[in-house]
């Protein structure tokens, strides 16, 4: 017989367990639209396209992204994320789209729900993965949530806070449980009512890790869908959280360093034991050459990473090396100014691909060989780096990939470990390649070879 303590003790016990449960919810779910994608490349394999509704096209809407699909395939890419795609909060405003209105909403700037629709379907018919931002951390001031109590971080007089210094934005508080389930539910909705494949999660570093494990722990309860999983937060701690990816902001501002600074390119090396040190088969940086927020604030990759010439050098480090590779839209094209914040003015500019046709060109050549070797998505990877030169191989199943690239806009004469002297043939076109002890490169020039 259970007496009047035990189960008091049991409704103690009770409560403490169901807030922080992943699967507790009262709110149902939309009906599933569609059927699941099931073209959701492994993590190991995903060429990654990052897209600014704003600026991406005139109208800066769904269909503008759409109309381009074609493009984006053509371009070798098969995952894009799309920048947020919600409401954008008014009160207090500075038109960022990461000031969300309300998480279970399209913005009307963008379309409507069925405009999103589309534009996911047409993504999937092409066998392209589509995942959305979550802005988790903070909320406009104007979102239906703000009269909740407990939602908010407050000070000490009871007045909302805003993070770091972004006073456009309130704090959501993570301790409140039930604010936790609420972001999740609006997580999970959008993967039954649009179809999507995955997340990138907005500044990571606000919400604390256990937050990120309770929600990458119940995304994996959808057994319908594979859903690929990005932080944008730099520590490899994320993904002891469950994630695939972490972003890579560190090896941005390295490749910075190395380009700007003069150091030495096998600070990379360094970077990379850091950050793979405790990654699971397959979890890996998502590692780019600009996005919506560098280039605005730094600058075009044309601006940071010596031209065009340059910026190909360092691209073509950044997709082999180590890491998920990601495009930043327009930068194919060599889009020569920055689109700034909010995002309303310049748009990428689509006919320069006419006038920077070598640009496309090389993107499409570095990214085709991507998707065909699986050497250089898996492989185990050597480093042979020079102070100059960022030389590395990559190995599978007997097969070799070897990459030189000038990362200094002046000759060099690298001398070359003698296992690698030899015989090779061109990655890209299959000529024959004999490779003597000294390599001598050009400015910027790279070299991919295989055997």
């Amino acid at each position: 017989m259970i007496n009047k303590v035990s189960i008091f003790f049991l409704a103690a016990f009770y409560a403490l367990i169901v807030p922080f449960s992943t699967h507790a919810q009262d709110k149902a779910y939309p009906a599933q639209y569609g059927k699941p994608f099931k073209g959701v490349p492994d993590r190991r394999d995903v060429m990654l396209y990052q897209v600014n509704t704003r600026a991406f096209s005139k109208t800066g809407d769904f269909a503008g992204v759409t109309a381009r699909m074609d493009a984006i395939k053509d371009l070798g890419i098969n995952v894009i994320y799309l920048m947020p795609i919600y409401p954008v909060g008014k009160l207090k405003g500075a038109n960022s789209p990461y000031a969300t209105m309300n998480y279970d909403e399209v913005g009307k700037e963008f379309g409507t729900l069925d405009d999103l629709r589309k534009l996911v379907d047409e993504a999937h018919r092409r066998n392209i993965a589509v995942m959305l931002d979550i802005v988790a951390n903070h909320t406009s001031w104007d979102h239906p949530w703000i009269e909740k109590p407990g939602y908010y971080l407050r000070d000490s007089v009871g007045q909302i806070k805003y993070p770091e210094t972004w006073k456009d934005v309130a704090q959501l508080d993570f301790r409140n449980q039930e604010l936790r389930l609420s972001l999740i539910h609006s997580m999970k909705s959008w993967v039954y009512k649009a179809n999507i494949d995955g997340f990138r999660c907005d500044y990571a570093d606000g919400p604390p890790l256990d937050f990120w494990k309770q929600v990458n722990d119940s995304l994996k309860t959808i057994k319908t869908h594979k859903l690929l999983m990005l932080a944008e937060g730099s520590s490899p701690k994320y993904l002891s959280a469950g994630f695939d990816y972490f972003f890579g902001f560190n090896y941005f501002g390295n490749m910075k360093g190395i380009f700007n600074k003069n150091k030495s390119v096998k600070s990379i090396d360094a970077l990379n034991e850091r950050d793979y040190k405790d990654a699971k088969e397959g979890q890996a940086v998502v590692r780019y050459l600009t996005n919506h927020d560098v280039n605005g604030s730094d600058g075009t990759p044309l601006d940071l990473f010596g031209g065009k010439k340059g910026s190909m050098a360092a691209f073509v480090v950044t997709a082999y090396m180590k890491g998920i590779p990601m495009i930043y839209n327009g930068q194919e094209i060599g889009t020569p100014f920055r689109l700034t914040f909010p995002f309303t003015g310049k748009s990428v500019d689509w006919s320069l691909q006419e006038a920077n046709g070598d640009v496309l060109s090389d993107y499409k050549k570095i990214v085709a060989f991507w998707n065909k070797s699986k050497t250089v998505r898996r492989g185990t990877m050597i480093s042979y780096s020079s102070d100059d030169v960022c030389v590395f191989s990559k190995t599978l199943d007997g097969e070799q990939v070897l990459v030189l690239s000038n990362l200094r806009n002046k000759p060099i004469d690298y001398s070359l470990p003698v296992s690698l002297a030899g015989k090779w043939k061109d990655a890209f076109n299959g000529s024959k390649a004999n490779l003597a002890q000294v390599v001598k490169l050009e400015p910027y020039q790279y070299i991919v070879l295989q055997k």
